[in-house]
């Protein structure tokens, strides 16, 4: 039975010891800014304007036949995923925390 303790404390999970990073790292901050403008123009009216001329279009071209709904469900999807990154990425990040 002693022979076996040492096994066991070797098999039994530990926690990682990771050093903790900051969020934004020194010098980065006209990169985040570039990044936090990207995301903006991304996110903001522009592209919203486009996702709806874009969904119209398909959905106006599988009316009439000219598109399979194979296609028009890729691009609907694709709006989806544009719109809904950051909370992808949320969720990502939140499912990779070590509670």
């Amino acid at each position: 039975m002693r022979r076996l303790l040492p096994l066991a404390l070797l098999a039994a999970p530990q926690a990682a010891l990771a050093q903790a990073v900051a969020a934004n790292p020194q010098g980065s901050g006209p990169i985040v800014a570039a990044l936090a403008w990207l995301q903006g123009t991304l996110m903001g009216n522009v592209a919203t304007a486009v996702a709806v001329m874009a969904v119209a279009a398909v959905g106006f071209m599988m009316l009439t036949g000219r598109l399979n709904w194979r296609m028009g469900a890729t691009v609907i999807i694709g709006c989806f995923v544009l719109f809904g990154a950051s909370a992808i990425v949320s969720g990502i990040q939140q499912a990779a925390a070590i509670q």
